[in-house]
């Protein structure tokens, strides 16, 4: 075995994925959640004994935000963010020797809406609303618990693109019903990552040492709506793609208990980070993207 890796949450869609990808590297990958079988969140001690001498933390846990934005949910989704990264800079605080490297999921959705130009780690400019203040303050609790011997780093993160989760299957089925045209105006950015670049971007962190603080994860090459959603017509072969305006978004948001900020905002992220420090992304195209998914 390599070593340890703690996945705090790791029982979603990209928790998964990166555990089965630590197994085949020899990694021995500890879960915490709220699963059964898992470190439970409750037990603070078998937390902090799990988190002694490993080689990295990634903490992936909150409640997902594809849901209506009322107040028991906004509670639920700010808290369960903030709950769990203070669970777990406690008790790297708390361990003799601490994980050498803690990860912490962020969103790229902490930047503004942005069809004017591209935000960067340095450049970008936070935007206002909910989900950029629930944004702020899990980074803010994230950085809180500092400690020289680990090094932290929080992932702004895309939409992630992988074939068993996350976006694909709602696009699939919207554009196979013959709805894949264009959402709202369709000139909003939609800034994305293939499941497989955040993966190695985290293997690419975990080698460079001198890398710190916040990190774009998303492909160098974002596209507007319009292009994504004729990319999934193009490499599902259907050749009729109608537009949905934002009424009728709005209708079908309340409909299924979503909302159209997922959709809608524009979200133009660039890597500028990594790609100055030499990553070079396995998937940087939504095409080959797309094809390697679908």
């Amino acid at each position: 075995m390599k070593g340890k890796i703690i996945l705090a949450g790791g029982t979603g869609f990209v928790g998964t994925y990166f555990e089965q990808e630590f197994q085949k590297l020899g990694y021995e990958v500890i879960l915490i959640s709220r699963h059964p079988k898992s470190v439970s969140w409750d037990d603070a001690q078998a937390i902090r004994s799990a988190l002694e001498g490993s080689e990295m933390l990634i903490n992936l846990a909150g409640k997902s935000v594809n849901c209506r934005y009322h107040e028991a949910n906004k509670k639920e989704i700010m808290d369960s963010r903030k709950r769990t990264t203070a669970i777990l800079g406690q008790a790297v605080q708390a361990c003799a020797v601490p994980p050498k490297l803690w990860l912490n999921s962020s969103t790229a959705t902490i930047y503004r809406h942005a069809e004017d130009r591209p935000m960067t780690e340095e450049q970008g400019e936070l935007g206002s609303g909910f989900s950029v203040e629930v944004a702020k303050a899990w980074e803010e609790m994230f950085f809180h618990y500092e400690r020289p011997e680990t090094r932290q780093v929080a992932l702004r993160i895309a939409i992630v693109l992988g074939p068993h989760g996350g976006v694909i299957e709602p696009i699939r089925n919207l554009v196979r019903w013959g709805l894949g045209g264009p959402q709202g105006n369709g000139n909003q950015k939609f800034s994305w990552i293939h499941i497989a670049d955040l993966f190695e971007i985290v293997r690419f962190i975990q080698a460079h040492e001198d890398i710190t603080g916040v990190i774009n994860c998303s492909s160098p090459n974002p596209i507007t709506n319009r292009e994504l959603m004729k990319q999934f017509r193009e490499v599902l072969h259907v050749k009729v793609g109608l537009p949905s305006p934002a009424w009728m978004l709005e209708m079908g948001a309340l409909f299924i208990g979503t909302e159209t900020e997922l959709v809608l905002k524009s979200r133009w992220v660039m890597p500028d980070r990594l790609e100055r420090a030499g990553y070079v992304f396995k998937f940087p195209m939504i095409q080959e993207t797309l094809r390697n998914i679908l």
